[in-house]
């Protein structure tokens, strides 16, 4: 068992993939993780695009807060999340995920969206392990 103060502990990765179509990343990567089995996930899930108009810090961070506009209204739907990023982390393959009719725009995340089992809760560290404020 993962006993690391951080991280995300391995009773929390859930279990693995094992059918459906569209992929998922598995934080826990090669490692085995005693007593996890694999699960059928939703088969449609929706996937969901943010975009910006440009590129830059400021654009990163308004993609951040959209985010947000997302993903507290989906919660209190039921809906769970996933990223799944990894063709923005290819620059080669951010290109193709522009707006399809207009060719503009750069995609700053990809969100699968779906309902699925609720998963276990997770430590949290205390605010003031992580933040420092000051006068």
């Amino acid at each position: 068992m993962n006993t690391a103060a951080n991280g995300v502990p391995d009773y929390a990765f859930g279990p693995r993939k094992r059918g459906g179509k569209a992929p998922m990343r598995d934080f826990a990567g090669p490692r085995q993780v005693a007593g996890r089995g694999a699960a059928d996930f939703e088969r449609t899930p929706q996937p969901a695009l943010l975009s910006t108009t440009h590129d830059r810090p400021e654009d990163w961070l308004r993609a951040g807060q959209d985010m947000e506009r997302v993903l507290l209204p989906a919660t209190l739907e039921c809906l769970s999340s996933s990223f799944a990023t990894q063709a923005l982390e290819w620059t080669d393959l951010r290109r193709p995920l522009r707006d399809p009719v207009s060719g503009t725009g750069y995609t700053q995340v990809v969100l699968r969206l779906g309902y699925g089992p609720r998963g276990p809760s997770t430590p949290r560290r205390p605010v003031s392990e992580v933040l420092d404020i000051l006068p």
